[in-house]
């Protein structure tokens, strides 16, 4: 009996790490390619804004980071550098500089989502025409599934 508890015991540890690993690779196979350094560069041109993705905030710890410069505009936000790989990324512009899970929640409801991150070195993500980019000031990288702080920064 003993014998068979551990075999139980053991499959079900490595199903978990199969299944945690998955979760985590899945995004890194099915991701697009990311757009060229000199897209983001075109991108970051043309914006009105700038600021950059550190990994030491609050909120982010070895999974859930991002680093880099960001650019605002009014057509494209993008990014030059990277975020930690994780499945459904969503890109929002928050109107008060967040760095943890429970900031951003209390003010998810006045904040603007733009769209899906697709890719973890560098992405472009377009804004939607009705949305003002004046009235925010924190651009913010949020997992929906997991409702996970990844990154965010201060653009003015």
């Amino acid at each position: 009996m003993k014998k068979v508890l551990l075999l139980v015991f053991s499959h079900l540890v490595v199903l978990a790490i199969g299944f945690v690993a998955g979760i985590y690779v899945l995004p890194i196979l099915i991701a697009p390619p990311a757009p060229s350094a000199a897209e983001v560069k075109t991108i970051g041109g043309a914006a009105e804004y700038r600021a950059e993705f550190r990994r030491d905030l609050k909120g982010s710890d070895p999974l859930h980071w991002g680093e880099g410069t960001v650019s605002v505009g009014h057509k494209a936000i993008a990014l030059e550098g990277r975020v930690a790989p994780g499945p459904d990324y969503k890109l929002y512009l928050a109107p008060e500089f967040v760095e943890t899970k429970d900031e951003f929640l209390k003010l998810k409801a006045r904040a603007l989502r733009i769209g899906d991150i697709k890719t973890f070195e560098n992405f472009i993500v377009a804004v939607p025409a009705s949305a003002d980019i004046a009235r925010y000031n924190t651009v913010v990288v949020w997992c929906e599934t997991f409702s996970q702080f990844i990154t965010a920064a201060k653009y003015r």
